[in-house]
């Protein structure tokens, strides 16, 4: 059976900007609506923001605020700060949207000074592996191999040469209540973590992996599917954590046979200089290997 939304009213309007297939519009629709109207949310510039608040129209039918690239937490602590000295704290849910490039590098000082605080603010990184509001340039969330117009591929580029950053990881370092990675491929496990993070008092960190066919290069259509296959070679995987030891890890989505991860690659555009090139294959393949082993996947 297909996994369904039950909602009486949508936080996050149709009809927004965003490109055919984004998987950052699905996702948005999934966390509001698991927050409700008691939710007031911090966002910065990005293909979200770009993408809902053509003016004088806008997508969100919540309280939104537009923060500066590196600003969400920064945003998102003062108005816990205001709520609070207000007396109207209780029964408010406050969140920090981001994308990667806005969480993972420019944002990420006052991501973890908001974690170090203690804030009880909910960070939810909407990750589609690229600055791709200016441009589709590389960022540390983007994965070995891919071509990228900061890193494209060529007879002296392999394409992106580092390993993508594993800020979920890094966020648990903060030694916050809750941590939970997510895709929109699987919307139940989605909003369960929502919703898990919003009745966890202090600073939570979700991590929700979505697709972009315009800088990933695949057919708009397919966004749901390679969101899935991600999952199922283990390129992304699914967990939460309550605290800080690993030990306690558990691995909400796991496939009864993994498939091989150029099942993955090979959907996309910015994979298909590896397709000849079984060695770097077989080191991302190595690679995805080590980290499902970690994870216990």
């Amino acid at each position: 059976m297909a996994e369904q939304c039950d909602v009486t009213k949508e936080m996050f309007a149709s009809g927004h900007r965003g490109c055919a297939g984004c998987g950052e519009g699905i996702a948005v629709r999934q966390v509001l609506n698991e927050a409700g109207p008691n939710t007031i949310v911090a966002e910065v510039t990005g293909c979200l923001e770009v993408m809902t608040t053509g003016y004088p129209e806008s997508a969100w039918e919540i309280p939104w605020i537009h923060a500066a690239f590196e600003n969400a937490s920064s945003v998102a602590s003062g108005i816990e700060a205001a709520l609070i000295a207000k007396g109207k704290r209780k029964g408010v849910n406050v969140l920090a949207f981001g994308g990667d490039g806005g969480t993972f590098d420019i944002g990420f000082q006052a991501l973890s000074g908001m974690l170090e605080r203690g804030h009880n603010i909910k960070y939810v990184c909407f990750d589609n592996e690229a600055y791709m509001n200016t441009g589709i340039q590389r960022c540390s969330s983007t994965p070995y191999g891919a071509s990228t117009t900061t890193s494209p591929s060529g007879t002296c580029s392999i394409g992106e040469s580092r390993p993508k950053k594993p800020i979920a990881a890094i966020c648990v370092a903060h030694d916050i209540p809750y941590t939970a990675t997510a895709s929109i491929a699987h919307p139940k496990d989605l909003r369960k973590k929502v919703r898990t993070a919003l009745d966890v008092e202090g600073p939570c960190f979700l991590h929700v992996f979505v697709p972009c066919p315009t800088g990933w290069g695949y057919a708009s259509e397919r966004t749901v599917e390679i969101a899935k296959l991600a999952v199922q070679t283990g390129v992304f995987v699914l967990w939460e954590l309550e605290g800080n030891d690993f030990a306690n890890i558990k691995v909400t989505k796991k496939p009864k046979e993994r498939k091989p991860v150029i099942e993955y690659l090979k959907t996309q555009r910015r994979f298909k200089h590896l397709l000849d090139k079984p060695e770097e294959i077989e080191k991302i393949q190595s690679e995805v290997d080590e980290k499902c082993e970690r994870y216990g996947f």
